[in-house]
């Protein structure tokens, strides 16, 4: 058990040698925008992947910088919420 916990800390998962969830909102973002512009305005599809693949090499880079960058953005997205504060100041307070 403790094996798995170590190598999930250690190794964060990867696909195609980048941190997982920006390599997945990559592709989920510009494939479908592919097959839109392809079948809409007729473009060419080699742009897009030149650009899929400069954005990946980008996202590689920043992965090899920082390794949790997946889990980063996780928790960005839960800290990231609106509190309500129940005494009347400034900001968020992050009381209940």
């Amino acid at each position: 058990m403790r094996d798995m916990i170590l190598k999930a800390v250690a190794q964060p998962p990867k696909l195609f040698w980048g941190p997982i969830l920006p390599t997945i909102l990559n592709a989920g973002i510009q494939v479908p925008m592919m097959f839109m512009a392809v079948g809409v305005g007729d473009v060419n599809p080699l742009l897009f992947v030149i650009s899929i693949v400069t954005c990946h090499l980008a996202i590689v880079i920043a992965g090899a910088k920082e390794p949790h960058l997946s889990t980063m953005i996780q928790a960005f997205g839960q800290t990231n919420k609106v509190s309500k504060n129940l005494y009347k100041e400034r900001g968020n307070k992050f009381e209940p």
